[in-house]
């Protein structure tokens, strides 16, 4: 007889798709706001209650009659058939981070990498005509490979093997020159590689990856973009964010923000306006741990998941470096790409920090990137006790933890929702490696944890619980 998913795996997934923290930024529905209602922001998605009660229904629909109970931290292979095609419409339901309903529950790291690997596969899925995969299952754009200071000779030979040359573009704020290669007609990316490497001896090329947000929902809103502001605030430092789009709020109000669309126009998102927030927002009892910086806002993806490629990234990257800001937080993950890789040693070689988030798939997932990247500021994030996330994700080195729960982000439009992940630890740890000028200094003021925190817990005050905020 096939295995059944457990009843409590059942009424956990269905809590939690109803709680305030799953897919680590949801309304706290009900309280929690200042300055006005959340009204139905999920995720940045506008959904009344009444839909998110039929997201849990359609999310749980097809598991089939629950039975004996599945041992806890069983892994999703060792269920019946039918038992994965409903959590795959589970992770469907809430798309953006199943990891975390799934770690909360009691499921082992071997299911979080199940379930990565699930929420990789439709993505592409979703995005056919635009994405592809490459060997281990990451989501390529599936019109396009990246190759990195091409020489002539090598151009000259991928294009006698029917690439096109689509662009040839050199970033002058970063120094680096990229072509743009479109492959022969049907040939996919994993065989147009090996076709490019080996027309074009010595190429320096790879895929052209899509990243995806550490945490959250990128689906643009009806909101508007915070408004732009241009010149530096009070506060005197620059700080970058290359993310999605940042909604307008009351908390961001009177923030200096630039914002600047990589994939068509800048479109305002949840993960955006939350991170956004974590850094500039300041509005009654939220304050923003970089409270009169001047923030510069990178949108790589214009609403679209299947947006946020290498290729983008880095003219994102050479945008936020005309800024001449003093770092750049990236609360993105994605594979090690050749592209990326480049485009980061020279923003280091500008004296610009980098601070990336290591992600919320599990210590038994891939390394992640940018933040394995040398000299990249990897952070993970901890709950309010210190201790560090069981979904955390892992970095090929980690430097600093920061809060990544129990905590609240502003919402895009009025309202305020719990978030979870690195994605909302990196942007703290951006604003006190702003602050104290060094690494050093953010090591010195760097505090003990429970579990893998590198140095320490920096910024460990700076989060605002959801309690705290509902007795403003």
């Amino acid at each position: 007889m096939a295995t059944r998913l457990s009843r409590r795996m059942m009424i956990g997934a269905a809590a939690l798709l109803a709680s305030p923290g799953f897919a680590q930024l949801l309304p706290s529905v009900g309280g929690g706001q200042v300055g006005g209602a959340v009204g139905g922001v999920v995720g940045g998605v506008s959904q009344s209650a009444g839909d998110l009660g039929q997201t849990v229904g359609n999310a749980t629909q097809g598991i089939g009659t629950i039975g004996q109970s599945a041992p806890a931290g069983q892994t999703l292979s060792g269920l019946g058939v039918e038992a994965q095609q409903g959590a795959a419409r589970l992770a469907a339901g809430a798309y953006d981070r199943v990891e975390t309903l799934v770690s909360s529950i009691g499921a082992s790291s071997a299911t979080l990498l199940e379930l990565r690997r699930m929420r990789l596969a439709m993505l592409i899925d979703a995005h056919r005509k635009e994405l592809d995969s490459d060997k281990s299952g990451n989501p390529v754009r599936r019109d396009r490979l990246i190759a990195v200071e091409p020489t002539a000779a090598q151009l000259a030979g991928a294009m006698r093997a029917g690439f096109r040359v689509e662009a040839d573009q050199q970033e002058p704020n970063l120094g680096l020159r990229v072509a743009i290669l479109a492959p022969p007609a049907r040939e996919r990316p994993r065989k147009a590689l090996e076709a490019l490497r080996r027309a074009a001896p010595g190429i320096d090329a790879d895929y052209d990856h899509v990243f995806e947000p550490a945490g959250g929902a990128l689906s643009p809103t009806s909101i508007a973009l915070a408004a732009s502001a241009a010149g530096l605030s009070a506060g005197g430092s620059r700080i970058a964010m290359v993310d999605g789009g940042v909604a307008s709020h009351p908390a961001l109000a009177a923030a200096t923000i630039e914002q600047r669309g990589f994939a068509g126009s800048a479109e305002a998102t949840g993960h955006g306006t939350a991170v956004a927030s974590l850094l500039v927002g300041n509005q009654g009892a939220f304050r923003g741990a970089a409270r009169g910086a001047s923030l510069f806002v990178a949108d790589v993806y214009g609403g679209n998941p299947a947006a946020g490629s290498a290729s983008t990234i880095i003219r994102a990257l050479g945008w936020a470096a005309s800024k001449k800001p003093r770092l750049i937080n990236i609360s993105l993950v994605g594979p090690a790409n050749r592209a990326i890789e480049r485009a980061i040693g020279l923003l280091r070689a500008r004296g610009i920090a980098v601070v990336a988030s290591v992600g919320n798939d599990g210590p038994a997932a891939p390394a992640q990137y940018p933040a394995s990247y040398e000299g990249v500021i990897a952070v993970t994030g901890v709950d309010s006790n210190g201790k560090a996330l069981i979904e955390a994700g892992r970095a090929k080195h980690l430097d600093f933890a920061a809060p990544g729960a129990d905590m609240v982000a502003a919402l895009p439009g009025t309202g305020y929702a719990a978030v979870r992940g690195t994605s909302f630890a990196s942007p703290l740890a951006a604003a006190r490696l702003a602050a104290t000028g060094s690494i050093q200094g953010l090591a010195a003021e760097a505090r003990p944890g429970k579990g893998k925190v590198g140095r320490g817990i920096v910024c460990g005050t700076c989060a605002l619980s959801p309690k705290a905020l509902k007795s403003k």
